[in-house]
């Protein structure tokens, strides 16, 4: 009798906390999926809008790096923070624009997210994911052109190192500083070399770019 008794109190204990991992998981799938009502129905029962992942990552910043623009929105307009960083350091900014996602940076910068931090910031992520656009509009509302980020390459190095042609472009067009060198001396130009890109080579050359 008394083990039956311990298994119905372990049934009683254990069918709420599965019911929560089902609900939580439930939540995530609709944060990874973009759907705003089931996210704001979670939201609206009392649900933290910073709640984050087991990796520590925002809804915002998952939201932010999959390209959800509303439900980035959503969540904006309900209190999420767009300053929190991950345990990485990446803010949802950064996310959006590894993505190229303009829109949602464009609502994360008018909400308030800062666009240089120290270690990388967004525009490092985007000259390393090679958005023309998202760099223009980064170095519009004054990212650091020059900013070297922890591996010691500047944005225009990223960009040379990924073959990004509009990005080097675009950098080169607002006066990014091409003599820079990276921890072993490597220069933008050195890097496109190295990896024969051969446009973005060409690109730094006319330039006036020296090894």
């Amino acid at each position: 009798m008394r083990i039956f008794r311990a298994l119905a109190v372990a049934l009683l204990v254990a069918v709420p906390a599965v019911a929560a991992a089902t609900s939580y998981d439930d939540f995530l799938k609709a944060v990874n999926d973009g759907d705003v009502k089931t996210v704001g129905a979670f939201i609206g029962e009392g649900l933290d809008a910073d709640t984050a992942d087991k990796d520590g990552n925002t809804i915002l910043m998952i939201a932010s790096r999959l390209g959800h623009t509303d439900l980035v929105a959503y969540l904006i307009a309900h209190k999420a923070s767009v300053t929190k960083r991950s345990p990485h350091g990446d803010t949802a900014l950064m996310f959006a624009a590894l993505g190229g996602h303009l829109e949602i940076v464009k609502i994360l910068v008018g909400s308030g997210a800062p666009i240089t931090q120290s270690g990388w910031d967004a525009l490092h992520y985007a000259a390393f994911g090679g958005h023309p656009e998202v760099i223009k509009f980064l170095l519009e509302k004054g990212a650091d052109k020059n900013g070297l980020g922890p591996n010691g390459y500047t944005p225009l190095m990223l960009a040379a190192r990924g073959g990004f042609t509009e990005a080097v472009r675009v950098l080169l067009y607002a006066d990014a500083d091409m003599s820079i060198k990276g921890p072993k001396g490597e220069t933008a130009l050195g890097i496109a070399k190295e990896k024969k890109f051969d446009e973005v080579t060409a690109l730094l050359q006319r330039a006036g770019a020296t090894e």
